[in-house]
């Protein structure tokens, strides 16, 4: 006698043929393949967010199947192609905005929005339009996605979507090296711990911060009447290796960059005197809190979470220049510019204990993991880096 059992798979039926085996012999392989049959899309796959969760999630789960979609117009994105073919991960050259190049055949478990034009700076200039359709325009099109293939949606969105105004006056002292949060604060959402997820929104943002807002809100729609189960993790300064450090976005990756080349750096505004403060998150940590949320999906199902490196890993750009300074070996000249640029905040750092008491999670990194690392990768791989980050 034989015991037949027929698994569904992609295409065809494949067939185990059991002869009289006990029942955990045969039930074995079923639970080992529903497990490890998951399907997750990253959008924004070849930026340093999307191309680092796609990587590790490959090396923690090698029998997923990891697909990176991007439209590589980051300058240094197109680096991250080979490392992710040769890791067994499937790369699609696609744009967000385009809604035909999200008509795919596969469907998936899990996407992943990572896609994002992240800079502050680029909604005020001529750069508006794209922030919108990337941003915006761009998430709707993955949203459908999402619906039609019955995929949990995992959000990447920002602390800029808590307001400029508010942020700009909510209470602080000046200590020696940095801004410091008071006790006493007139706001709600804010203590010194940092920002947490009632702090007002009430106030413009920025053109970026608007159009994260506005998909958060488009994501509960979609929960609502097209049925996609969602996280959103707001997350401040992402930091780590692999990140294409600007002036506008990627600040310390750029920071250490200047002194690994003995470039010269900048402070601007609020005196000049470099301290303004944010807190760090590893793109590390940031992985553990996507992989605690992909199989932990009920614990986070509509819920919309804080998500950064906190106090604990909080620093002011007069402090970054000293750990710089300490792990390169190397000093630079430094430049003070006075004036405020618009758009720009003293202090964030956030307030994590709302995802904490959801997840157990919680940074393991602190800004001196996170400066060795890019240091590290730096010193690696300097003369493919020195044309994208000396200039």
């Amino acid at each position: 006698m034989y015991y037949i059992c027929r698994l569904g798979a992609l295409k065809n039926y494949i067939w185990f043929v059991c002869d009289l085996l006990p029942a955990y012999l045969i039930i074995a392989p079923l639970v080992f393949y529903e497990v490890n049959n998951i399907s997750i899309l990253i959008t924004g796959g070849c930026g340093f967010i999307g191309s680092n969760l796609s990587l590790l999630l490959k090396e923690k789960y090698p029998f997923y199947s990891v697909t990176a979609l991007d439209n590589l117009k980051r300058r240094g994105s197109e680096l991250n192609i080979s490392r992710l073919k040769a890791a067994g991960i499937e790369f699609i050259h696609g744009d967000i905005r385009n809604r035909e190049d999200l008509e795919l055949d596969k469907k998936f478990d899990y996407i992943i929005d990572a896609a994002a034009e992240p800079s502050v700076m680029a909604g005020m200039g001529a750069a508006l339009s794209y922030v919108i359709n990337t941003n915006l325009t761009g998430t709707i099109n993955t949203l459908e996605l999402a619906a039609r293939s019955g995929a949990k949606f995992i959000f990447l969105s920002t602390s800029r979507v808590y307001p400029i105004e508010h942020l700009e006056h909510i209470n602080y002292t000046e200590g020696a090296t940095r801004f410091e949060l008071s006790a006493e604060q007139t706001l709600a959402g804010v203590s010194e711990r940092g920002i947490a997820e009632n702090f007002p929104l009430d106030k413009a943002r920025s053109v970026y911060g608007s159009t994260k807002l506005a998909s958060e809100l488009m994501i509960e729609e979609f929960r609502e009447f097209f049925d996609v189960q969602y996280v959103i993790n707001r997350c401040g300064v992402i930091a780590g290796p692999y990140q294409m450090g600007k002036v506008d976005q990627g600040v310390i990756t750029l920071w250490v960059a200047r002194h690994y080349w003995k470039k010269d750096i900048a402070y601007f505004g609020y005196g000049g005197t470099g301290k303004q403060v944010r807190d760090a998150l590893h793109i590390f940590d940031l992985f553990d809190l996507v992989d605690f949320e992909i199989h932990n999906f009920d614990r986070v199902n509509g819920k919309t979470l804080n998500a950064g490196g906190g106090m604990g890993s909080s620093v002011s750009l007069q402090e970054l220049t000293r750990v710089c300074e300490e792990i390169t070996g190397n000093k630079v000249g430094s430049q003070s510019v006075l004036e405020n640029r618009k758009g720009d905040i003293p202090l964030y750092v956030t307030d994590n204990t709302k995802i904490i008491r959801e997840t157990g999670w919680q940074p393991k990194r602190d800004i001196n993991n996170i400066i060795g690392d890019i240091f590290s990768w730096i010193n690696k791989n300097e003369q493919q880096l020195k044309p994208i980050l000396d200039s």
